[in-house]
């Protein structure tokens, strides 16, 4: 079988599994204004289902607390995906790890697009989600172990990219088949949300035929022992098949190195991860994609039918308004993945942590001041429990705007590029599963919250999230340090810094890019590159990290 080596190939196949994500985000929230999906789930006062108490308000839709657990559903079982993928990864492989979450995803796909209630609903939900659990926390190993440094967060942030890209494509899908059978109270066909949770099954095939064709990580073949496969991967990847090309014997060099060192260990669980030596970095890991989720994007992601509806959006002028949301994280998205790895982490952080926290506090402000609060008889779903028009409205509306164009280059590429970085080959698998699984844990918190929030405390939800914004500038400047443009095995000495804190190594605000160094290194001249000043840490030796 032909072994596809070109490494944007590599990522661009392999990133499909973090649009999977992205499709079930889409494929949610375009159904939560659809008078379709509202009606055939429906627990309200108005039109249960399959009649009509009061055609001309439509239907209520689920409650809203159980609308949040059926949002969360999907988040729960990513949780528990993101915490076996670990196990399944160093058993199986990265390839293989991915690919038995395309078959979970089919799996849950059908059971959603079949669904008769809200309890079948939810479980194939959970099984989708143990699906999105492994390709979220196994995709970025996958691509980090066999990117070049110098343009590692630029093949890994391609995940973000195509969670946008899953989200704006299942939404337009979603937007097309509301027009199925109408949207009236007495018009309406399930087929209109059937047919999209269908067709989001393709991806996953098409993943699962075409991972085939790409080569295993070479860690982890490192690992296994399988020395002449690590070494064919390598060249074929970055030595252009070339087996005694100077980065490739390098590089080769370093994992060997490293395998070394790590045979003196016999930690190799979730437990070591919390030991002094890793606690650090575990945490670091941890709260980047905590993190990412309490900036609100994915609340803004799954729930911005509710704001526009508020800001007097309704029906399928709601689905199309919102959608230029989705069309801004798309383009937004690009510049970090051409630059990140020049910016670095660190300050693609602190921005936009800063920024995020000026909009969240904006929307605060401008519902705070002008929005009314409805009464619930007035509401066209609980959970839209305010109503702005003129002005007021459209700043709403363009501060949520603004919000993503503030995540999509900052804090959505990097919470994936991240935290593979962190971690030692013997619990990198591990360690991204944990970090994924504290990303999943919010993603359900906040899916569950979010409904009865906008129901009850209204513009103070906005509030809660500015806060946490501000909280997250300051962690990230005290205690993530910069790993753009180091090798694996470099971020690794950085950590074991004996010149540092115990336990932290460099000092976060001390380290720096290098990715200039790099590039020459993977170009294979050597004397450039020792021309290069070396990196904010000293190299420490096998016999210092001992």
């Amino acid at each position: 079988m032909v072994v596809i080596g070109n490494i944007y190939v590599i990522a661009s196949v392999a990133v499909v599994g973090g649009g999977l994500f992205g499709f079930d985000i889409a494929s949610m929230s375009a159904q939560l204004t659809e008078n379709s999906y509202k009606c055939y789930f429906n627990q309200g006062p108005n039109g249960p289902p399959f009649s009509y108490d009061n055609p001309e308000k439509g239907c209520s839709g689920p409650r809203s607390l159980v609308q949040g657990g059926i949002t969360a559903s999907m988040a729960a079982g990513s949780w528990l995906g993101a915490l076996i993928s670990g196990f399944v990864s160093d058993l199986l492989g990265r390839k293989y790890a991915i690919m038995s979450g395309c078959v979970i995803w089919v799996v849950g796909s059908t059971i959603i697009c079949a669904s008769q209630n809200i309890g079948m609903l939810i479980v194939g939900r959970i099984i989708n989600g143990i699906a999105v659990g492994i390709e979220s926390a196994q995709v970025p190993v996958y691509i980090s172990e066999l990117s070049p440094p110098s343009k590692r967060g630029r093949f890994v942030g391609l995940q973000q990219w195509a969670i946008t890209w899953g989200i704006l494509i299942m939404y337009y899908i979603s937007y097309g088949c509301a027009f199925i059978g109408g949207q009236d109270a007495d018009n309406w066909s399930a087929a209109s949300w059937r047919v999209p949770w269908g067709l989001q099954m393709i991806p996953a095939i098409l993943l699962f035929f075409a991972m085939m064709f790409l080569p295993e990580s070479p860690r982890w073949l490192a690992r296994k022992d399988r020395w002449e496969e690590a070494h064919e991967v390598l060249a074929l990847v970055h030595g252009k098949g070339d087996r005694n090309h100077a980065f490739v014997t390098l590089e080769l060099q370093d994992i060997r190195e490293m395998c070394e060192l790590e045979r003196t260990f016999n930690d190799a669980g979730y437990i070591d991860l919390f030991k002094p030596k890793m606690l650090n970095r575990t945490m670091v890991g941890l709260f980047t994609q905590i993190w990412s989720q309490l900036t609100g994007m994915n609340v803004m992601m799954y729930y911005i039918g509710y704001v526009f509806g508020m800001a007097g959006y309704s029906g399928n002028a709601n689905l199309l308004a919102s959608s230029i949301q989705y069309i801004i994280n798309v383009v937004m998205t690009l510049p970090a993945l051409i630059w990140q790895d020049r910016w670095g982490r660190r300050p693609t952080m602190l921005v936009g942590a800063l920024l995020m926290c000026t909009f969240m506090f904006a929307n605060a402000g401008i519902l705070g001041a002008h929005a009314d609060i409805l009464p619930m008889d007035e509401r066209a779903s609980p959970e839209q429990s305010m109503r702005l028009s003129g002005a007021p409205a459209k700043g709403l509306i363009a501060c949520t705007y603004l919000f993503v164009a503030s995540y999509a280059p900052t804090w959505g590429p990097v919470s994936w590029t991240y935290p593979p970085e962190l971690y030692p080959l013997r619990l990198r698998s591990k360690g991204v599963s944990m970090s994924t699984s504290g990303n999943w844990a919010f993603n359900t918190a906040l899916g569950l919250f979010t409904p009865p929030a906008f129901e009850n405390i209204t513009w103070r939800t906005y509030v809660l999230f500015g806060v946490f914004n501000a909280a997250m500038f300051i962690h990230v400047f005290f205690m993530f340090p910069e790993t753009a443009g180091k090798t694996l095995e470099e971020t690794e000495a950085m950590f074991e810094d004996p010149q540092g804190p115990k336990y932290m190594g460099t000092p976060a605000w001390k380290t720096r890019v290098i990715t200039n160094r790099t590039v020459a290194l993977e170009h294979g001249d050597l004397e450039s590159a020792k021309g290069q000043e070396a990196a904010s840490v000293p190299t420490v030796s096998t016999s210092e990290k001992v």
